[in-house]
């Protein structure tokens, strides 16, 4: 089945495609991207399947990388939100991984934010309690990796809308806040807007081209359409297209009144 453009308005586009083969995004048109690419932890999604073989997951990971390197322009930038390390199917230095591949694509390292989401539940396995035998540590935090294609400058002076304040906070490469509500939002893996939020008022300008090749529940696409970007999800699961586009028209306002009225009523 070939992919197709699934809802496309006000400068948002979704597009239900396998992220590997589609044809639907143009080279070098890309100015940022923001995405959380699945982790293989066995999140149990509609589609794709998150438990494979780790040397599996890291070429699915070069494959996709690969792609998004073709798409962004030359003073693109890349947002990757994913864990710092796993310890589930055994002890895995995710980040690091992750990172060296990215540079052989091409990529060019920036630098690494930690994202302190408070989130205490990933202890679940603590190897010989309290024993030297076979501990397991494991950091109750995730990352969001910075690179960029081939220069960190933009070549062009737009408007940025970033307030001093949030400057100032967000250069500080300790994010604090909370996580998302998988119930709230209908999605095994969802993240909050406060991370595609910062990501984007700080490494784009307003009116630049934002591209989530995951796009799950939309979560990218709102911050963006909230921040005057135009945008581009991704998603092979026609189910998350629709739930990305409801929750542009109920959160976003991507539509004007009548039209927004019309597509709730669909």
């Amino acid at each position: 089945m070939g992919g197709k453009v699934f809802f496309e308005h006000n400068g948002v586009k979704i597009i239900q495609d396998d992220v590997l083969t589609t044809n639907f995004i143009e080279k070098s048109s890309v100015d940022l991207i923001v995405t959380s690419p699945p982790y293989n932890v066995d999140i149990k999604y509609n589609t794709h399947n998150d438990e494979i073989s780790y040397p599996e997951y890291l070429e699915f990971t070069r494959k996709w990388l690969s792609r998004c390197f073709e798409w962004l322009k030359s003073d693109g930038r890349l947002c990757l939100n994913i864990p710092l390390d796993k310890n589930k199917g055994g002890q895995q230095s995710v980040c690091a991984d992750i990172t060296t591949i990215a540079k052989k694509i091409g990529y060019k390292y920036h630098s690494t934010i930690i994202w302190n989401e408070g989130n205490i539940s990933r202890r679940t396995a603590w190897g010989s309690y309290m024993s030297a035998s076979a501990p397991y540590i494991i950091a109750p935090v995730e990352v969001i990796v910075i690179f960029y294609k081939d220069t960190w400058k933009k070549k062009e002076k737009k408007e940025s809308d970033i307030s001093k304040k949030d400057f100032i906070d967000w250069t500080n490469g300790m994010w604090t806040f909370s996580g998302e509500s998988k119930k709230r939002v209908g999605h095994p893996a969802p993240f909050p807007v406060e991370l595609p939020k910062r990501c984007i008022k700080m490494f784009s300008y307003v009116g630049d081209v934002v591209l989530d090749p995951f796009v799950g529940s939309g979560t990218t696409l709102i911050a963006a359409q909230l921040n005057k970007r135009k945008s581009i999800g991704l998603d092979i699961d026609e189910e998350y297209c629709a739930l990305a586009k409801k929750r542009l028209i109920n959160e976003a306002k991507v539509l004007d009144k009548k039209l927004n009225e019309i597509e709730i009523k669909r």
